[in-house]
């Protein structure tokens, strides 16, 4: 890798960098991408061979890192296939991946990967995608050059020895627009760029080694991204608002917790919660204390109640705060490279996944264990695997040792010495005579997810454990406090400095009192993070990430797209009002643009005679800038 600086001209010279960590393999037709202060590189040829590897050059220490994909469960997008020739660009957080040659095959699928959550995805373009109309230079075959081309302007391109160059701002379409259904056939070779928020894809070669000329737009659509899983870790961080402890092994040691969230994600650990909640209870009620009659767990006349108590003797507390980080944010941090102790953490918890019926965490930890596995710590994970009698993990060992390129080297070890004698005998019959192999393409449950669990919560599996009313207009909505208060700064501090005694809490938005259906699709985007709602709740909670701060404005954007989509001569007014309560100056300006363009009818609405006078001077300014010195000449002899 080489680096040459561009800041002074006269010392400009070219210097190679030292470059440490896990370094891509020497190889060519491949892109990169610079994202977040970081350079990516995925996929292309090494030799013969071709990996979809994604690699990640942190600048500030100079250090590679591949990107693990053994955080994907079965089930989820994979990553895209090998390939080589295609293209890679930055927009916001995310790469997108175009094109290229997979397998013999020219894929045309928009694979984007998320830089914060380490997930791909396929981007399905929206149903009105068409191909841009530009002219552009006629395709050349392999042997033309481009000098070839007219020296004329011609569709906006420009022509300068031999480099074309496209003006953005006075593109002309001079071709007929192809069919809505018309998508970029695959290709490679071609070359992509982002301009504003927008990507371009220009040439390549097509099937039948044919080079294009085509030119296609792919416009973004990014919103702010989804915090549910960064919120609720940071809630398990925080330690705030617990109200369970869970006494672990025989140390008794402890690690706190919230309910809501835990009987969300576990049966198992719900139904042990139960049980202690039943026992309190009981000793309560033979106790006779004052609040036998209140449930346990919630609070009395707003006071906050003592922990619950709940004992697991089977389980440790190291390993099993990593699952409960798992049950609050899906995700477990990858065992470091050449670092056996995190591989064994993970046992450990992988081990308790299948006590608690966790198939999602259970799943997880094997992929991590396998792809972990390598000569220097086969043998300590195989006998761990042995002796916590994880008969999957001990057979993964297994193979792995008595592989033809392995099993010399691994006999040669120390650690082999030591081995136990039944397992050295298994090693040696595996090597004789090794078992049928299993089919492997049985369906694997691999659990639900924080999102299904959250929504399942809502929707009635979590009535039980709220402690916490919500009133909307006088009627009650339980919910539940360790929820709101991790999604929403305004719930947070309530709950910290001046919890209401009485344990309920009034709901509006500024003055406004939102209607019962917008108040629901608030609440699905607090416990679940979903944004799809009719329009009229859009209208209601425009304002509500500011009032409840919540952590970014993903719910407003949503919002904002909703009501543009769907504004309407009948409710424009409506919305121009609360557009210019909240601030919202390009949902005013929308607003103010239909009803100048749509002013006979909208002159009709009786709405209009309530609006402010401010607003109506508004919608004056906006008909005043927009008729014509035309228009007003004849409006003027009418008069």
């Amino acid at each position: 890798m080489w680096t040459i600086g561009l800041q002074d001209r006269e010392l400009t010279c070219w210097e190679e960098v030292a470059q440490s960590g896990e370094i891509p393999p020497s190889c060519c037709n491949f892109p990169v991408a610079v994202c977040r202060d970081k350079m990516f590189v995925f996929s292309g040829q090494s030799g013969a061979k071709i990996t979809n590897n994604l690699f990640q050059f942190e600048f500030k220490d100079k250090t590679w890192t591949r990107i693990p994909t053994e955080h994907l469960l079965r089930g989820s997008p994979p990553p895209p296939q090998r390939r080589y020739g295609h293209t890679m660009v930055a927009f916001d957080r995310h790469l997108y991946v175009f094109g290229g040659a997979a397998d013999n095959t020219l894929p045309n699928e928009l694979h984007c990967y998320d830089v914060d959550f380490q997930t791909w995805e396929v981007v399905q373009p929206s149903s009105d995608s068409e191909v841009g109309g530009a002219e552009v230079p006629e395709r050349a075959a392999a042997s033309e050059e481009a000098t070839a081309l007219a020296s004329e302007e011609r569709g906006g391109f420009k022509k300068s020895r031999d480099v074309f160059g496209l003006d953005f701002g006075t593109t002309t379409a001079k071709q007929p627009s192809p069919p809505a259904s018309e998508l970029p056939s695959g290709r490679l070779f071609h070359a992509a760029a982002v301009i504003s928020d927008a990507m371009y894809i220009f040439g390549g070669t097509v099937d039948n080694n044919i080079r294009s000329g085509e030119m296609y737009r792919f416009q973004f659509s990014c919103y702010p991204k989804c915090t549910l899983h960064e919120d609720y870790g940071r809630l398990w961080e925080s330690r705030q608002f617990c109200d369970v402890e869970f006494v672990l092994g025989e140390k008794e040691e402890c690690v706190q917790g919230h309910v809501a969230i835990v009987t969300a994600r576990s049966r198992w650990l719900r139904r042990k919660i139960v049980q202690a909640r039943e026992r309190l209870a009981q000793k309560l009620e033979e106790e006779a204390a004052p609040a036998s009659r209140e449930a346990p767990g919630v609070a009395v006349g707003g006071a906050r109640p003592p922990l619950l108590h709940v004992a697991i003797r089977e389980a440790e507390a190291r390993p099993f705060e990593v699952l409960m980080q798992f049950l609050y944010t899906d995700k477990i941090k990858y065992p470091r490279k050449g670092h056996v102790e995190d591989v064994l953490l993970i046992m450990d918890v992988y081990k308790l996944a299948l006590s608690f019926q966790l198939c999602r965490l259970e799943q997880l930890c094997r992929q991590y264990i396998e792809a972990s596995v390598d000569l220097q710590n086969v043998l300590v994970v195989c006998e761990s695997a042995a002796r916590l009698q994880l008969s999957q993990l001990k057979e993964h060992c297994l193979n792995f040792v008595v592989k033809e390129s392995h099993f010399n080297q691994v006999i040669m070890m120390k650690e082999f010495e030591r081995l136990s004698s039944p397992l050295i005998v298994e090693i040696v019959r595996r090597k004789q005579q090794p078992p049928p192999r299993a089919p492997s393409d049985q369906p694997v449950d691999i659990g639900t997810s924080l999102i299904q669990d959250m929504k399942a919560y809502l929707e009635g599996a979590g009535a039980e454990f709220c402690d916490i009313t919500l009133l909307l207009d006088g009627h009650p909505r339980p919910a539940h406090k360790a929820i709101l208060a991790a999604r929403s700064s305004y719930f947070e501090a309530m709950f910290r400095s001046f919890m209401p005694e009485d344990g309920q809490v009034n709901i509006s938005i500024g003055e406004m009192v939102p209607s019962r259906q917008a108040f629901e699709s608030m609440l699905r985007y607090i416990y679940y993070g979903e944004v799809n709602m009719p329009p009229e709740d859009s209208l209601y909670l425009f304002a509500a990430p500011y009032y409840y701060g919540f952590y970014n404005n993903r719910l407003q954007a949503y919002c904002k797209q909703n009501l543009e989509m769907n504004v309407t001569v009948q409710n424009v007014l409506q919305i121009l009002e609360a557009a210019d309560k909240t601030q919202a100056l390009d949902m005013k300006r929308h607003c103010l643009h239909i009803i100048v363009h749509q002013f006979t009818k909208v002159s009709k609405l009786p709405t209009l005679r309530s609006l402010s006078q401010q607003l109506l001077l508004d919608i004056i300014d906006s008909l005043a800038s927009h008729i014509s010195d035309k228009q007003c000449a004849e409006l003027g002899a009418d008069i």
